[in-house]
Protein backbone atom coordinates (compact mmCIF):
# COMPACT_ATOMS: atom_id res chain seq x y z
CA UNK A 1 0.00 0.00 0.00
CA UNK A 2 2.86 2.63 0.74
CA UNK A 3 4.19 2.32 -2.65
CA UNK A 4 0.86 2.68 -4.60
CA UNK A 5 1.39 5.92 -6.65
CA UNK A 6 -0.88 8.42 -6.15
CA UNK A 7 -2.89 10.02 -9.16
CA UNK A 8 -2.94 13.83 -9.23
CA UNK A 9 -5.58 15.91 -11.18
CA UNK A 10 -3.77 18.99 -12.63
CA UNK A 11 -2.03 20.06 -15.93
CA UNK A 12 1.74 20.21 -16.37
CA UNK A 13 3.57 22.42 -19.15
CA UNK A 14 2.94 20.35 -22.09
CA UNK A 15 -0.88 20.60 -21.30
CA UNK A 16 -1.62 16.86 -20.23
CA UNK A 17 -4.59 16.79 -17.78
CA UNK A 18 -3.16 14.13 -15.71
CA UNK A 19 0.46 13.40 -14.12
CA UNK A 20 1.36 10.25 -12.14
CA UNK A 21 2.94 11.76 -8.49
CA UNK A 22 5.89 9.68 -7.30
CA UNK A 23 4.51 10.99 -4.09
CA UNK A 24 3.28 7.41 -2.12
CA UNK A 25 1.14 7.86 1.22
CA UNK A 26 4.45 7.05 3.20
CA UNK A 27 5.76 10.25 1.43
CA UNK A 28 2.56 11.95 1.66
CA UNK A 29 1.79 11.68 5.69
CA UNK A 30 5.82 11.85 6.30
CA UNK A 31 5.94 15.45 4.75
CA UNK A 32 3.10 16.55 6.05
CA UNK A 33 3.92 16.17 9.44
CA UNK A 34 7.37 18.16 8.70
CA UNK A 35 5.64 21.01 6.92
CA UNK A 36 3.56 21.44 9.73
CA UNK A 37 6.25 21.02 12.32
CA UNK A 38 7.80 23.89 10.53
CA UNK A 39 4.96 25.82 9.91
CA UNK A 40 4.61 25.34 13.64
CA UNK A 41 7.99 26.38 14.48
CA UNK A 42 7.37 29.68 12.68
CA UNK A 43 4.57 30.70 14.81
CA UNK A 44 5.77 29.82 18.26
CA UNK A 45 8.91 31.56 17.31
CA UNK A 46 6.98 34.59 17.36
CA UNK A 47 6.68 37.90 19.95
CA UNK A 48 3.73 37.54 20.67
CA UNK A 49 3.37 33.85 21.46
CA UNK A 50 5.72 34.77 24.64
CA UNK A 51 4.54 35.93 27.68
CA UNK A 52 7.35 38.43 27.57
CA UNK A 53 7.02 39.75 23.61
CA UNK A 54 10.90 38.34 22.90
CA UNK A 55 10.14 35.59 21.08
CA UNK A 56 11.61 31.96 21.03
CA UNK A 57 15.08 30.68 19.18
CA UNK A 58 13.96 29.00 16.30
CA UNK A 59 15.44 25.65 17.18
CA UNK A 60 13.37 25.73 20.38
CA UNK A 61 9.81 26.83 18.84
CA UNK A 62 11.09 23.75 16.28
CA UNK A 63 11.22 21.64 19.57
CA UNK A 64 7.98 22.64 20.93
CA UNK A 65 5.87 22.25 17.81
CA UNK A 66 7.32 18.93 17.05
CA UNK A 67 6.71 17.73 20.58
CA UNK A 68 2.83 18.74 20.04
CA UNK A 69 2.38 18.02 17.03
CA UNK A 70 3.68 14.43 17.44
CA UNK A 71 1.77 14.38 20.99
CA UNK A 72 5.18 13.73 22.85
CA UNK A 73 5.09 16.63 25.56
CA UNK A 74 8.98 16.95 26.22
CA UNK A 75 9.57 20.96 26.64
CA UNK A 76 12.73 22.90 26.67
CA UNK A 77 10.77 25.64 27.97
CA UNK A 78 7.52 25.44 30.93
CA UNK A 79 4.33 25.83 28.20
CA UNK A 80 2.46 27.89 31.15
CA UNK A 81 5.57 30.28 32.15
CA UNK A 82 6.90 30.68 28.66
CA UNK A 83 4.36 31.09 26.26
CA UNK A 84 1.43 33.29 25.99
CA UNK A 85 -2.31 32.75 25.18
CA UNK A 86 -1.65 32.63 21.69
CA UNK A 87 1.22 30.28 21.54
CA UNK A 88 -0.95 28.07 23.89
CA UNK A 89 -3.79 28.02 21.63
CA UNK A 90 -1.16 27.56 18.55
CA UNK A 91 0.55 24.30 20.73
CA UNK A 92 -3.41 22.82 22.07
CA UNK A 93 -4.05 22.98 17.86
CA UNK A 94 -1.20 20.91 16.84
CA UNK A 95 -1.50 18.88 19.84
CA UNK A 96 -5.15 18.16 18.09
CA UNK A 97 -4.01 17.61 14.48
CA UNK A 98 -1.38 15.54 15.52
CA UNK A 99 -3.28 13.43 17.51
CA UNK A 100 -5.89 12.62 15.24
CA UNK A 101 -4.10 13.39 11.65
CA UNK A 102 -4.14 15.55 9.69
CA UNK A 103 -5.83 14.02 6.66
CA UNK A 104 -8.79 13.27 9.81
CA UNK A 105 -9.12 17.46 9.30
CA UNK A 106 -8.68 17.79 5.71
CA UNK A 107 -11.69 14.46 5.24
CA UNK A 108 -13.71 17.06 8.28
CA UNK A 109 -13.14 20.25 5.60
CA UNK A 110 -14.15 18.12 2.70
CA UNK A 111 -17.30 17.01 4.03
CA UNK A 112 -18.08 20.70 5.21
CA UNK A 113 -17.65 21.54 1.69
CA UNK A 114 -19.70 18.93 0.50
CA UNK A 115 -16.70 17.40 -1.63
CA UNK A 116 -16.70 13.63 -2.32
CA UNK A 117 -13.60 11.94 -0.70
CA UNK A 118 -11.40 11.13 -3.35
CA UNK A 119 -9.54 7.36 -4.07
CA UNK A 120 -6.70 8.69 -3.23
CA UNK A 121 -7.60 10.99 -0.04
CA UNK A 122 -8.96 7.48 1.18
CA UNK A 123 -5.74 5.36 0.52
CA UNK A 124 -3.81 8.09 2.87
CA UNK A 125 -6.68 7.85 5.37
CA UNK A 126 -6.16 4.22 5.37
CA UNK A 127 -2.06 4.66 5.81
CA UNK A 128 -3.35 7.29 8.63
CA UNK A 129 -5.19 5.23 10.73
CA UNK A 130 -2.96 2.18 9.92
CA UNK A 131 -5.67 0.04 8.73
CA UNK A 132 -5.88 -2.78 6.57
CA UNK A 133 -8.54 -2.05 4.28
CA UNK A 134 -10.26 0.69 2.48
CA UNK A 135 -13.24 -0.39 3.28
CA UNK A 136 -15.38 1.89 5.85
CA UNK A 137 -12.65 4.37 6.01
CA UNK A 138 -14.53 7.58 5.66
CA UNK A 139 -16.68 6.10 8.21
CA UNK A 140 -14.02 5.41 10.51
CA UNK A 141 -13.02 9.37 9.89
CA UNK A 142 -16.09 10.71 10.89
CA UNK A 143 -16.28 8.76 13.49
CA UNK A 144 -13.00 9.57 14.90
CA UNK A 145 -14.12 13.60 14.80
CA UNK A 146 -17.53 12.35 16.71
CA UNK A 147 -15.43 10.40 19.29
CA UNK A 148 -12.76 12.78 19.59
CA UNK A 149 -15.37 15.89 20.61
CA UNK A 150 -17.50 13.72 22.34
CA UNK A 151 -14.74 12.40 24.95
CA UNK A 152 -12.43 15.70 25.28
CA UNK A 153 -16.01 17.72 25.31
CA UNK A 154 -16.88 14.98 28.49
CA UNK A 155 -13.47 15.25 29.74
CA UNK A 156 -13.32 19.02 30.31
CA UNK A 157 -16.58 19.33 31.72
CA UNK A 158 -15.32 17.32 34.33
CA UNK A 159 -12.28 19.13 34.80
CA UNK A 160 -14.33 22.29 34.78
CA UNK A 161 -16.46 21.24 37.27
CA UNK A 162 -13.61 20.59 39.33
CA UNK A 163 -11.69 23.62 39.05
CA UNK A 164 -14.31 25.82 39.03
CA UNK A 165 -14.73 27.27 42.36
CA UNK A 166 -10.74 27.60 42.52
CA UNK A 167 -10.24 29.16 39.58
CA UNK A 168 -13.31 30.72 38.47
CA UNK A 169 -15.06 30.20 35.55
CA UNK A 170 -12.97 31.68 32.26
CA UNK A 171 -9.55 30.37 34.21
CA UNK A 172 -11.33 27.11 34.56
CA UNK A 173 -13.03 26.35 30.81
CA UNK A 174 -9.62 27.31 29.59
CA UNK A 175 -7.61 24.94 31.85
CA UNK A 176 -10.02 21.62 31.85
CA UNK A 177 -10.12 22.07 27.13
CA UNK A 178 -6.35 22.52 26.76
CA UNK A 179 -5.67 18.93 29.77
CA UNK A 180 -8.61 17.60 28.03
CA UNK A 181 -7.47 17.92 24.57
CA UNK A 182 -3.94 17.07 25.56
CA UNK A 183 -4.53 14.10 27.75
CA UNK A 184 -6.71 12.41 25.63
CA UNK A 185 -4.40 13.06 22.53
CA UNK A 186 -1.42 11.59 24.79
CA UNK A 187 0.25 14.91 24.81
CA UNK A 188 1.18 15.39 28.05
CA UNK A 189 1.12 19.45 28.21
CA UNK A 190 0.12 21.25 30.69
CA UNK A 191 -0.01 24.38 32.10
CA UNK A 192 0.35 24.69 36.24
CA UNK A 193 4.06 26.00 35.16
CA UNK A 194 7.64 25.30 36.79
CA UNK A 195 7.86 21.93 34.82
CA UNK A 196 5.58 20.58 37.10
CA UNK A 197 3.17 18.62 35.57
CA UNK A 198 0.19 17.18 37.86
CA UNK A 199 2.77 16.72 40.64
CA UNK A 200 0.32 19.19 43.00
CA UNK A 201 -3.01 17.12 42.54
CA UNK A 202 -1.57 13.69 43.17
CA UNK A 203 -4.57 12.90 45.67
CA UNK A 204 -7.27 14.84 43.56
CA UNK A 205 -9.45 11.72 42.51
CA UNK A 206 -11.75 13.83 39.97
CA UNK A 207 -8.53 14.93 38.26
CA UNK A 208 -6.78 11.57 38.48
CA UNK A 209 -9.66 9.56 37.46
CA UNK A 210 -10.89 11.59 34.35
CA UNK A 211 -6.99 12.48 33.15
CA UNK A 212 -6.45 8.63 33.33
CA UNK A 213 -9.35 7.90 31.27
CA UNK A 214 -8.67 10.44 28.99
CA UNK A 215 -5.45 8.78 28.56
CA UNK A 216 -6.26 5.06 28.09
CA UNK A 217 -9.30 5.55 25.59
CA UNK A 218 -6.94 8.24 23.18
CA UNK A 219 -4.58 5.09 23.59
CA UNK A 220 -6.56 2.24 22.74
CA UNK A 221 -6.86 3.21 19.30
CA UNK A 222 -9.88 4.26 16.84
CA UNK A 223 -10.42 0.92 15.09
CA UNK A 224 -11.40 -0.49 18.52
CA UNK A 225 -13.60 2.43 19.75
CA UNK A 226 -15.50 2.55 16.75
CA UNK A 227 -15.22 -1.92 17.18
CA UNK A 228 -16.89 -1.43 20.49
CA UNK A 229 -18.95 1.46 19.26
CA UNK A 230 -20.35 -0.68 16.19
CA UNK A 231 -20.89 -3.74 18.43
CA UNK A 232 -22.27 -2.62 21.11
CA UNK A 233 -21.96 -5.52 23.63
CA UNK A 234 -21.54 -7.99 21.23
CA UNK A 235 -18.23 -9.96 20.40
CA UNK A 236 -15.39 -7.86 19.40
CA UNK A 237 -12.89 -8.65 16.68
CA UNK A 238 -9.90 -10.19 17.31
CA UNK A 239 -7.31 -6.97 17.02
CA UNK A 240 -9.87 -5.16 19.34
CA UNK A 241 -9.71 -8.30 22.34
CA UNK A 242 -5.80 -8.00 22.14
CA UNK A 243 -5.44 -4.61 22.09
CA UNK A 244 -7.78 -4.22 25.20
CA UNK A 245 -6.53 -7.12 27.16
CA UNK A 246 -2.70 -6.23 26.95
CA UNK A 247 -3.46 -2.34 27.85
CA UNK A 248 -5.21 -3.98 30.88
CA UNK A 249 -2.19 -6.45 31.89
CA UNK A 250 0.36 -3.68 31.38
CA UNK A 251 -1.74 -1.51 33.62
CA UNK A 252 -2.35 -3.73 35.89
CA UNK A 253 1.36 -5.52 36.32
CA UNK A 254 2.99 -1.55 35.92
CA UNK A 255 0.46 -0.63 38.95
CA UNK A 256 2.14 -3.36 40.92
CA UNK A 257 5.38 -2.78 40.17
CA UNK A 258 5.69 0.86 41.03
CA UNK A 259 3.36 0.36 43.82
CA UNK A 260 5.33 -2.11 45.82
CA UNK A 261 8.30 -0.82 44.70
CA UNK A 262 8.20 2.96 45.53
CA UNK A 263 5.97 2.27 48.69
CA UNK A 264 8.92 3.10 51.42
CA UNK A 265 10.36 5.55 49.51
CA UNK A 266 10.08 9.27 50.96
CA UNK A 267 10.44 11.51 47.88
CA UNK A 268 7.56 9.20 45.98
CA UNK A 269 5.25 7.32 47.56
CA UNK A 270 6.44 7.16 51.21
CA UNK A 271 4.48 10.08 52.81
CA UNK A 272 1.58 9.80 50.80
CA UNK A 273 -1.49 8.42 52.33
CA UNK A 274 -3.29 5.30 50.97
CA UNK A 275 -5.22 6.46 48.35
CA UNK A 276 -2.84 8.69 46.67
CA UNK A 277 0.03 5.67 47.01
CA UNK A 278 -2.72 4.02 44.87
CA UNK A 279 -3.90 6.74 42.75
CA UNK A 280 -0.30 8.20 42.01
CA UNK A 281 0.65 4.64 41.26
CA UNK A 282 -2.03 3.80 38.71
CA UNK A 283 -1.38 7.31 37.11
CA UNK A 284 2.21 6.44 36.77
CA UNK A 285 1.35 3.11 35.25
CA UNK A 286 -1.18 4.53 32.96
CA UNK A 287 1.04 7.88 31.94
CA UNK A 288 3.80 5.99 30.32
CA UNK A 289 1.61 4.64 27.45
CA UNK A 290 1.93 7.16 26.03
CA UNK A 291 0.77 10.68 27.80
CA UNK A 292 3.70 12.38 29.80
CA UNK A 293 1.76 13.77 32.51
CA UNK A 294 3.44 12.69 35.96
CA UNK A 295 2.10 13.06 39.39
CA UNK A 296 4.88 11.93 41.19
CA UNK A 297 9.03 13.38 40.77
CA UNK A 298 10.03 11.25 37.96
CA UNK A 299 13.80 12.18 38.94
CA UNK A 300 13.27 11.15 42.77
CA UNK A 301 11.53 7.40 41.42
CA UNK A 302 14.00 4.36 42.58
CA UNK A 303 16.26 3.41 39.71
CA UNK A 304 14.32 0.19 38.45
CA UNK A 305 11.60 1.91 38.44
CA UNK A 306 12.83 4.46 36.09
CA UNK A 307 13.67 1.05 34.24
CA UNK A 308 10.70 -0.29 34.59
CA UNK A 309 8.70 3.01 33.58
CA UNK A 310 11.35 2.90 29.97
CA UNK A 311 9.62 -0.55 29.59
CA UNK A 312 6.27 0.76 29.14
CA UNK A 313 7.33 3.46 27.10
CA UNK A 314 8.69 1.80 24.75
CA UNK A 315 5.90 -0.52 24.66
CA UNK A 316 3.51 2.52 24.33
CA UNK A 317 -0.02 2.38 22.82
CA UNK A 318 -1.81 0.98 20.16
CA UNK A 319 -2.27 1.22 16.97
CA UNK A 320 -3.92 3.69 15.17
CA UNK A 321 -4.22 5.45 18.67
CA UNK A 322 -3.59 9.10 19.91
CA UNK A 323 0.21 7.60 21.40
CA UNK A 324 3.43 5.97 20.35
CA UNK A 325 5.90 3.26 21.20
CA UNK A 326 6.32 0.32 19.03
CA UNK A 327 2.61 -0.53 19.57
CA UNK A 328 0.87 -3.20 22.05
CA UNK A 329 0.15 -5.69 19.36
CA UNK A 330 3.53 -5.43 18.17
CA UNK A 331 5.12 -6.41 21.31
CA UNK A 332 1.94 -8.97 21.57
CA UNK A 333 3.33 -10.30 17.89
CA UNK A 334 7.09 -10.27 19.49
CA UNK A 335 5.93 -12.42 23.11
CA UNK A 336 3.49 -14.79 20.94
CA UNK A 337 6.52 -15.81 18.14
CA UNK A 338 8.79 -16.21 21.13
CA UNK A 339 6.77 -18.49 22.64
CA UNK A 340 5.94 -20.50 19.78
CA UNK A 341 9.00 -20.87 19.03
CA UNK A 342 9.57 -22.49 22.26
CA UNK A 343 7.14 -24.77 22.32
CA UNK A 344 8.35 -26.11 18.66
CA UNK A 345 5.30 -24.93 16.71
CA UNK A 346 5.80 -23.69 13.53
CA UNK A 347 2.55 -20.48 13.39
CA UNK A 348 1.90 -18.42 15.98
CA UNK A 349 -1.65 -18.95 17.49
CA UNK A 350 -3.84 -17.20 19.65
CA UNK A 351 -7.59 -17.76 20.25
CA UNK A 352 -7.58 -20.46 17.56
CA UNK A 353 -6.61 -17.63 15.01
CA UNK A 354 -2.81 -18.36 13.49
CA UNK A 355 -1.14 -15.07 12.95
CA UNK A 356 0.17 -14.14 9.38
CA UNK A 357 3.94 -14.17 8.87
CA UNK A 358 4.28 -11.12 7.29
CA UNK A 359 2.59 -9.45 10.53
CA UNK A 360 5.03 -11.08 12.04
CA UNK A 361 8.11 -9.67 10.44
CA UNK A 362 6.90 -6.54 10.51
CA UNK A 363 6.44 -6.38 13.88
CA UNK A 364 10.19 -7.69 14.97
CA UNK A 365 11.15 -5.24 11.73
CA UNK A 366 9.54 -2.05 14.08
CA UNK A 367 10.72 -3.48 17.24
CA UNK A 368 14.69 -3.97 15.97
CA UNK A 369 14.34 -0.76 13.70
CA UNK A 370 13.21 1.34 17.16
CA UNK A 371 15.96 -0.31 19.11
CA UNK A 372 18.81 0.68 16.84
CA UNK A 373 17.72 4.14 16.54
CA UNK A 374 17.25 4.45 20.58
CA UNK A 375 20.26 2.65 20.73
CA UNK A 376 22.38 5.51 18.13
CA UNK A 377 20.53 8.54 19.96
CA UNK A 378 21.50 7.65 23.10
CA UNK A 379 25.10 6.78 22.13
CA UNK A 380 25.11 10.68 20.27
CA UNK A 381 23.79 11.62 23.60
CA UNK A 382 26.36 10.32 26.02
CA UNK A 383 29.00 12.71 23.84
CA UNK A 384 26.63 15.81 23.77
CA UNK A 385 25.43 15.94 26.88
CA UNK A 386 26.61 16.46 30.51
CA UNK A 387 24.22 13.46 31.99
CA UNK A 388 24.50 9.86 32.85
CA UNK A 389 23.19 7.07 31.17
CA UNK A 390 19.99 6.33 32.50
CA UNK A 391 18.55 10.02 32.16
CA UNK A 392 19.58 9.74 28.30
CA UNK A 393 18.06 6.73 27.73
CA UNK A 394 14.87 7.94 29.69
CA UNK A 395 14.84 10.52 27.56
CA UNK A 396 15.37 9.37 24.62
CA UNK A 397 12.97 6.13 24.75
CA UNK A 398 10.52 8.96 25.83
CA UNK A 399 10.62 11.20 22.96
CA UNK A 400 10.38 7.82 20.60
CA UNK A 401 7.18 6.81 22.34
CA UNK A 402 5.86 10.27 22.25
CA UNK A 403 5.60 10.06 26.37
CA UNK A 404 6.87 12.99 27.21
CA UNK A 405 8.05 12.36 30.59
CA UNK A 406 11.65 13.21 31.73
CA UNK A 407 13.84 13.34 34.28
CA UNK A 408 14.53 17.24 34.15
CA UNK A 409 17.04 17.03 30.87
CA UNK A 410 15.09 18.17 28.08
CA UNK A 411 15.52 22.05 29.39
CA UNK A 412 19.35 21.66 29.44
CA UNK A 413 19.70 20.01 26.03
CA UNK A 414 22.56 21.04 24.28
CA UNK A 415 21.72 22.33 20.40
CA UNK A 416 22.94 18.65 19.07
CA UNK A 417 20.59 16.91 21.74
CA UNK A 418 17.50 18.74 20.93
CA UNK A 419 17.83 18.32 16.73
CA UNK A 420 18.10 14.13 17.64
CA UNK A 421 15.05 14.88 20.07
CA UNK A 422 13.27 16.31 17.77
CA UNK A 423 14.17 13.73 15.08
CA UNK A 424 13.60 10.89 17.37
CA UNK A 425 9.84 12.31 18.22
CA UNK A 426 9.03 12.98 14.39
CA UNK A 427 9.98 8.84 13.75
CA UNK A 428 8.07 7.64 16.84
CA UNK A 429 4.80 9.81 15.94
CA UNK A 430 4.89 9.38 11.88
CA UNK A 431 7.38 5.63 12.32
CA UNK A 432 10.43 4.88 11.39
CA UNK A 433 9.09 2.13 8.83
CA UNK A 434 6.99 4.71 6.86
CA UNK A 435 9.64 7.50 6.84
CA UNK A 436 12.08 5.23 5.50
CA UNK A 437 9.38 4.19 2.73
CA UNK A 438 9.05 7.91 2.30
CA UNK A 439 12.26 8.24 1.31
CA UNK A 440 13.60 5.04 -0.02
CA UNK A 441 14.36 5.18 -4.04
CA UNK A 442 13.22 1.51 -4.53
CA UNK A 443 10.15 0.34 -5.68
CA UNK A 444 8.53 -2.45 -4.78
CA UNK A 445 7.00 -3.21 -8.49
CA UNK A 446 10.61 -3.50 -9.71
CA UNK A 447 10.85 -7.47 -11.16
CA UNK A 448 13.11 -8.36 -9.31
CA UNK A 449 11.65 -8.39 -6.12
CA UNK A 450 9.00 -11.41 -7.15
CA UNK A 451 12.11 -13.33 -8.04
CA UNK A 452 12.14 -16.19 -5.72
CA UNK A 453 15.82 -17.73 -4.67
CA UNK A 454 16.63 -20.93 -4.00
CA UNK A 455 17.08 -21.86 -0.11
CA UNK A 456 19.76 -22.21 1.82
CA UNK A 457 20.77 -22.36 5.50
CA UNK A 458 22.90 -20.50 7.55
CA UNK A 459 23.57 -21.56 11.29
CA UNK A 460 21.97 -18.78 14.25
CA UNK A 461 21.93 -18.59 17.77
Amino acid sequence: MSEIRILLNGKNSNGNSQIISSFTPARILALGFAVLILLGGVLLSLPVATENGLGTPYLDAVFTATSALCVTGLVVVDTADHYSVFGEIVIICLIQIGGLGFMTFATLFAILLGRKIKLRERILLQESFNQLSLEGIVRLAKLVLIFSFVIEASGALILFLRWFHEMGTTKAAYYAVFHSVSAFNNAGFDLFGKFLSLTEQTGDIAVNLTIMFLIIIGGLGFAVLADVYNKKGKKLNLHSRLVIQTTIFLIIVGFLFIFFNELTNPKTLGNLDMLSKILASFFQSVSPRTAGFNTLPIADLHPSTVFFIIILMFIGASPGSTGGGIKTTTFLSVILCIISILKGNENVVIKERTIPHATIRKSFAITLLALLWIITVVLILLRTEAAGLLPILFETVSAFGTVGLTMGLTPSLSAVGKIFIILTMYFGRVGLITVLLAISLKSKDNALSHIKYPEDKIIIG
